[in-house]
């Protein structure tokens, strides 16, 4: 049968359901007043159409799990769900007990009463060892320790003035530069030259005005002239132990020659007065 005959029967077919009268030519605008809708033929339903098509309608979106990025610092038992038929799995004392399927690996746990933590999950196939309840514990406290060993990220702040700013600017300024050393981060500031003013020593100005912050600071780098002498750029610090160890050091040296300094003064005068005294006695 030739498809304009299938259309033919169809459409005929169609009509008559709805109660369409045969010489109506607007059959498509009756489907809508139809009574019983559910008699309607759906051409998606149609014996003509395939589930295959279906499927390429409407495919099945398959969202990838996420992986946790605390996984590798952390470690515990998998328990019975082993989502790989094959695993490598070593003893409780790190012996190669070879290449399993999960369910030997699952009677073997049971036997020894251990249980199954996985070590190593880009190994193929991946990598699972028998353990203890203490040997997870101790393994969970060591990488904990491990974790806290690494260095923190250091966070860089930017700021960024020119040479004419107004000292009640410059001072807002500066605190907001105290505020973030105190929070351990580090800070770069540029001090441009100002428009229309020649080039000058900005490096210099720029290490008297971080002479006025009142935390202590160190150098990453220290003020250098950038753009042809129209800038001077700089990256602080907070100060370490040492450096505020050793600048209290250099501020009560001083301290102790003027009280040795006082005492001498004392000394020779009153070696003075004796001399007088002795001098005015007959």
């Amino acid at each position: 049968m030739s498809a304009g005959c299938v259309r033919w029967v169809l459409n005929h077919g169609v009509r008559a359901v709805c109660g369409v009268p045969p010489g109506s030519r607007s059959a498509a605008s009756r489907f809508l007043t139809c009574g019983d809708r559910s008699n309607l033929v759906s051409w998606s339903c149609s014996p003509f159409s395939t589930a295959a098509d279906d499927a390429e309608k409407t495919p099945a979106q398959t969202k990838k799990k996420k992986p946790d990025p605390r996984s590798h610092t952390t470690i515990s038992s998998s328990g019975r769900k082993i989502p790989q038929k094959q695993i490598q799995v070593m003893s409780e004392t790190g012996e190669d007990m070879g290449r399993m399927h999960r369910a030997d690996a699952i009677r073997v746990m049971d036997e020894q009463g251990l249980k199954l933590v996985l070590l190593d999950d880009n190994k193929e196939p991946p990598l699972y060892q028998l353990m203890s309840g203490k040997q997870i514990h101790q393994e969970q406290l060591r990488l904990r320790e491990k974790q806290k060993a690494k260095p923190a990220s250091v966070q860089v702040k930017e700021l960024s003035f020119t040479s004419g700013i107004a000292p009640h600017d410059l001072s807002t300024k500066l605190k907001q530069v105290d505020s973030w050393l105190e929070k351990k981060h580090h800070v770069r500031i540029t001090l441009r030259s100002a428009r229309g003013a020649p080039p000058g020593n900005l490096d210099t100005a720029l290490e008297q005005m971080v002479e006025q912050l009142e935390v202590m600071v160190g150098f990453v780098s220290k003020p250098t002239v950038i753009r042809d002498g129209r800038g001077a750029t700089c990256i602080l610090r907070p100060a370490s132990a040492k450096e505020i160890a050793q600048k209290g050091k250099k501020s009560a040296a001083p301290r102790s020659d003027d009280s040795g300094s006082k005492v001498a003064r004392s000394q020779a005068s009153a070696s003075s007065e004796e001399a007088t005294d002795g001098s005015t006695q007959p």
